[in-house]
Parts: structure tokens; C-alpha cells; sequence
């Protein structure tokens, strides 16, 4: 397994380490299942109480389920949270990367979906996640309730060039001598808010997954028009991957319901605070609680 998305069977412990971590921060009783699907079996997370509503959630890039749940743990509360682990993208997901030319993403959801008998959800997506999410709601609009999208790939592009000017420099200067200060330098361009736990794991993933430098596609005019679900968009104004005002003048325009937040100050990745977090639920309560259910 290991072979195919990590560099070494070394690299994939030291992602497993970093998984159970973070499941450990998110501080919350959860249940491990694996499902069937044609791309194989897929592990995902559950945490909440299942008779609750249902609110599947989808992680970024190159992190995990665990990841997801120690920010958004809270929201078990009010949801029973069901979190897949991305083909490619996490240490507990299949080993094996799927194409951003085609729905193959979207076609391994509704597989997910299927497999635990789900026949309409809500949905909060992350940053790659994001674009899995809204790729899936496209696709297959009937079975989402809404969406919430938290600096998605996939509608909007930064500067690519930018981002890795800002990286490539600090990044030779830490492989070189790994200190605090320079990994500092290394994630700023991404975290909000120093985080040493996430810092620590975004500089192993930098060593440990193989190189993967492509990204999702921009979502064509006529998919954004088919969200035909309530969508909240929450975008970050200094995300230099995703631009957050430029992401709310395209939806604005295109998504007939769209709703959009605009995170002050925020990069790519927003706030890790409890600030932060009880804002996040807060938010995302008030936007699926006030959608009256469809009979």
C-alpha cells in the first residue's frame, strides 16, 4: 500500500501516528466502519448520535477523517457526523488516486452513500473535500439537502506560481536545518493561526506522500447552476489558493442558493481556536436547521 501513495512504509507509520493524534484531539467517542465499494473498501468515521440528522463530512487534502473531526467534533451535538476517509488523500483511505477529469470522485460518494442506505444527506466539504462535495451535488442534486463548502478547490484558482514562490523558499531552508522559526516561514502562507500540531503534520506530508501536483478542475458555469440545494459557501480572504472574494463574486451569480461568509483576515486554513470552532457549529446549526425538510 504503501508504494502507492507514500514514499516509504516508514512514511506511512508516521502517518498513522499522526492519524491517532488527532483522533485523540478531537476528544470524541467515535465509531471506525469500512464499507464495500468497486474501488474497494473504505473506512470512514462516525461520531454523534446515529438518529440524529445525518451530516456527511469531507476532509482536505493530504490529511484525514480524524483531522476533520478534532475541528469539527462540536457538531456532533446536533449531527450524527459520518466522515470518509478520501481515496489518496489519507492514511486510512484506499491507496490509489483518482482522476479530477471525470466524476470518479463523485461516483466513490454515492458509493459511500449507498453502502450505509443513505438515500439524501447533508454535506460539508473542505477544501478538496469541498470540491468532492459540490462535484457529487452536481452530479446527483436530488441527494443533497445542502451543502456547505468551507474554501472549496474547484471554483475559484489563486496564483499556483505565488503560492509555491511564498513555499519553495522557506521549505529548502527547513529541509536543510528543521527549526521552529523556519517551519514557521514554511506554513504561514496556509495557517491562520500557529498550530505546532498541524505545522509538525503538514511539514511531514511535505516528505512523506509522494508528489501529486495536480488540481481539480474549475466547476463550469452550468455545474454550478445544477446546485439547486441550499449552498453555503465560507471563504477566506487571504487564501491565496482559493480567493474568497473572488469565489463569492462567481457563486453569487451562478448558484441559485447560494449563501456566503467571508472570513476576515483568514488564509487558506482558517482559525484552529475554540473561537473559531464554536463559530464554525454555530454557523453551520443555524444554516441546516433553518432548511425546511423536503417530504
Amino acid at each position: 500500500m504503501s508504494s502507492t501513495i507514500f514514499k516509504s512504509e516508514e512514511a506511512q507509520h508516521r502517518m498513522a501516528d499522526w492519524y491517532q493524534r488527532f483522533l485523540h484531539r478531537a476528544d470524541i467517542e467515535t465509531t471506525s466502519i469500512e464499507v464495500t465499494t468497486s474501488y474497494g473498501v473504505n473506512h470512514l468515521l462516525t461520531a454523534g448520535d446515529p438518529s440524529k440528522t445525518p451530516l456527511v463530512c469531507l476532509h482536505s487534502m493530504l490529511t484525514s477523517s480524524a483531522h476533520l473531526l478534532s475541528e469539527i467534533a462540536s457538531l456532533a451535538e446536533s449531527f450524527y457526523l459520518i466522515l470518509p476517509d478520501m481515496p489518496g488523500q489519507s492514511v486510512k483511505g484506499l491507496p490509489l488516486r483518482l482522476s479530477y477529469k471525470d466524476n470518479s470522485h463523485a461516483k466513490w460518494l454515492r458509493e459511500i452513500l449507498d453502502a450505509l442506505n443513505l438515500g439524501r444527506a447533508h454535506f460539508l466539504g473542505v477544501s478538496l473535500g469541498g470540491f468532492v462535495a459540490r462535484q457529487f451535488a452536481s452530479a446527483w442534486p436530488d441527494r443533497v439537502q445542502t451543502l456547505t463548502l468551507l474554501v472549496p478547490a474547484g471554483i475559484v484558482q489563486g496564483s499556483v506560481v505565488l503560492g509555491l514562490a511564498k513555499m519553495a523558499g522557506p521549505m529548502i531552508l527547513y529541509k536543510i536545518q528543521p527549526n521552529e522559526k523556519r517551519l514557521r516561514k514554511v506554513v504561514d502562507p496556509l495557517l491562520t493561526t500557529w498550530d505546532t500540531d498541524w505545522a509538525n503534520y503538514l511539514a511531514d506530508t511535505f516528505n512523506d506522500f509522494k508528489p501529486n501536483y495536480k488540481i481539480p478542475p474549475l466547476a463550469s458555469d452550468h455545474e454550478l447552476q445544477k446546485l439547486s440545494m441550499p449552498v453555503l459557501f465560507i471563504v477566506a480572504e487571504k487564501d491565496i489558493s482559493f480567493p474568497g472574494l473572488q469565489m463569492i463574486q462567481r457563486v453569487e451569480g451562478l448558484v441559485p442558493f447560494a449563501q456566503t461568509e467571508l472570513l476576515k483576515d483568514s488564509k487558506h486554513s482558517p482559525p484552529t481556536t475554540p473561537e473559531f470552532r464554536q463559530w464554525l457549529r454555530s454557523r453551520v446549526e443555524k444554516f441546516v436547521n433553518t432548511i425546511q425538510p423536503v417530504s
